[in-house]
């Protein structure tokens, strides 16, 4: 590589860590107003599921954007916005699934294929 394309690549490495923090702070400065507002509104007027289905369309979107520029996305918090979103939708359309079983089946499949999707 040339020094040009060099410094280039280290210049857009930095941007991305930049937008990477800024979004971390996003997120977590959207999950807390989210909650601090589900907390004054009355108990009663707030659907079951209305924290989880915010935080995994926070978690997602947030995904969507490091997709987007580029940056590096965590498995993990893809998935946990993913089980969010799924586990708000069904306490709010009143399925009320079992949320531990199907965590820890997950997890028990994570150790599972892990071995198959590793890099040798």
């Amino acid at each position: 590589m040339t020094k040009d394309k060099e410094k280039s690549k280290s210049k857009q490495d930095v941007q991305k860590k930049a937008l990477d923090k800024r979004l971390d702070a996003l997120g977590w400065g959207l999950f807390l107003i989210m909650i601090g507002c589900l907390w004054l509104i009355p108990e009663e007027s707030v659907p079951e599921g209305t924290w989880l289905i915010g935080a995994g369309v926070i978690i997602l979107v947030l995904i969507g954007i490091r997709f987007l520029y580029g940056i590096k996305i965590s498995g993990v918090w893809l998935v946990i916005g993913i089980l969010a979103l799924a586990f708000g939708i069904s306490d709010f359309s009143g399925l009320n699934l079992p949320v531990f079983p199907i965590l820890i089946i997950l997890f028990g499949l994570s150790i599972v294929l892990k071995p198959l999707f590793k890099k040798k």
